[in-house]
């Protein structure tokens, strides 16, 4: 099962010159996505997002950490959305966004070498690839307050 990104004139310009965490990223994005809809193991599913693009192998070790760093935490996540969601419902935030709402609390959370900034950012870019044209704001705004939230922890 495979999302399908937006097309656009520029992308064969832009995937080409892709920094290797953006498509690492993406093939987490496919990985969860199709695991949603799967009955086979979340390591099967991995492995065959990784097989169908090779070029991913290089980051298989990023790849895999935030995986299943996301699979590990999903619900603990999904509070932490909740709790930071304004006059919106759980259940009415799309597929892709509450993918990369949880991709972007796990880098922020438990991945220490990317900047939580890095972090925000990255998911805002491939929303605008994979999802709404209101996603990227909505979830900038999102994890940014996560973000504050968590800052205010650490600096307690």
């Amino acid at each position: 099962m495979y999302i399908y990104q937006k097309r656009t004139l520029w992308e064969s310009e832009i995937m080409s010159s892709m920094h290797p965490r953006r498509n690492a990223r993406k093939g987490v994005l496919e990985a969860l996505f199709a695991q949603q809809f799967s009955e086979e193991t979340p390591k099967l599913v991995l492995e065959r997002i990784l097989n169908s693009k090779p070029d991913r192998k290089k980051n298989s070790e990023f790849i895999h950490l935030l995986f299943f760093c996301v699979m590990d935490n999903i619900q603990w996540a999904d509070e932490l959305i909740k709790s930071h969601l304004q006059n919106w419902e759980f259940d009415r935030v799309a597929k892709i966004d509450r993918l990369l709402l949880r991709m972007g609390i796990c880098e922020i959370f438990f991945i220490n070498d990317i900047p939580p900034k890095v972090s925000i950012s990255e998911m805002v870019e491939i929303s605008k690839v994979y999802s709404t044209d209101e996603s990227p704001s909505f979830i900038n705004g999102v994890l940014d307050a996560v973000y504050k939230d968590y800052q205010l922890k650490e600096d307690s």
